[in-house]
């Protein structure tokens, strides 16, 4: 077995995820990337704006090293604003925050072992500890999350999907093959539903 560094390894899958995200935003107009695909406003940039905030947050000013602040998220900010991006918030700027988030983020990763006790401020009094590593771990998941919820987002946008640009993770198939696999799907959920 090969010896591992936890927190490299940490690194890699949240690295891994903030890719993931990012890309989902490649080759797409200003519309579709805030364009709102849900009934709850899900949208590309909206998730890429809320990760960072995530991240600044959690590993950042839990571990008493605040990054930069973000109106959006300030006790009186409108309800879900970090989940959109205005018109005045360019696809730059929101790409450009989330790297500086990461960049903060990864700072706080190399300077603290992942044992450090860190609090959480915006959760309840006597409920807001957590170490390093479980604070890290949280945001791979929620990062990961999002992550999913892009590819779904983009697929619906133009049929694009995958991890990356070189890893679609999907089986080979022309667009005849997924549709017609999508039907039989569609008629296994309707032959189950009558059997139910």
């Amino acid at each position: 077995m090969t010896a591992t560094d936890p927190k490299a390894d940490l690194h890699h899958y949240l690295q891994t995820a903030r890719d993931a995200l990012l890309w989902k935003l490649e080759g797409l107009s200003e519309y579709d990337i805030r364009r709102p695909l849900t009934p709850t406003g899900t949208n590309l940039l909206g998730l890429l704006k809320h990760t960072a905030g995530v991240e600044f947050g959690y590993l950042g000013d839990t571990f008493g090293r605040p990054g930069e602040q973000l109106p959006w998220l300030d006790e009186g900010a409108e309800a879900n604003a970090d989940m959109w991006a205005t018109a005045d918030e360019s696809r730059k700027s929101i790409v450009e925050l989330y790297r500086r988030a990461w960049a903060h983020a990864d700072a706080t990763l190399d300077a603290l072992p992942l044992d450090t006790v860190g609090r959480v401020p915006w959760w309840p009094s006597g409920k807001g500890e957590v170490t390093l590593h479980h604070a890290v771990v949280r945001v791979i998941a929620d990062t990961h999350r999002h992550a999913g919820h892009a590819d779904i987002v983009r697929e619906l946008i133009d049929g694009a999907v995958g991890m990356n640009k070189g890893n679609d993770s999907m089986p080979s198939g022309d667009s005849a093959w997924w549709e017609n696999h999508r039907s039989r799907l569609e008629q296994t959920a309707r032959e189950a539903d009558a059997d139910a």
